[in-house]
C-alpha cells in the first residue's frame, strides 16, 4: 500500500479532529483510526506539532527550510576557507 504524504496543515487538523472524537467519548486509537492514519503516525504528529495552529505550522516549515538553506552555505564557505588556508600554507 502506497504511503500518502499529509501536509503539515493537514496533520494539525487530523489531530483536532481526534481531539473532539476523544471528547464525545470515543476510545483514543478508535478516533485515530477513524481519520485514517496509524497510531505511529498519530503519536509523531502529536509529538511535532502538538499545540501549534496551522499558520504556526506553515511558518515553521518555511523556517525549517531556511535554516537547512543557510546552513549548507555556511558549511561550503567553511570548506573554502580551509582549503584556502591549506594553500596559503602550502600544505597541499
Amino acid at each position: 500500500m502506497a504511503s500518502k504524504k499529509h501536509r503539515p496543515e493537514e496533520a494539525v487538523a487530523k489531530l483536532r479532529q481526534v481531539d473532539v472524537l476523544v471528547s464525545q467519548g470515543q476510545s483514543v486509537a478508535d478516533a485515530i483510526r477513524a481519520i485514517g492514519v496509524t497510531e505511529v503516525t498519530y503519536y509523531r504528529w502529536r509529538r511535532e506539532f502538538g499545540g501549534l495552529k496551522s499558520g504556526q505550522v506553515k511558518r515553521l516549515k518555511d523556517l525549517e527550510a531556511e535554516n537547512a538553506r543557510l546552513r549548507k552555505a555556511v558549511a561550503d564557505l567553511t570548506l573554502d576557507k580551509q582549503i584556502l588556508a591549506e594553500a596559503a600554507q602550502g600544505n597541499y
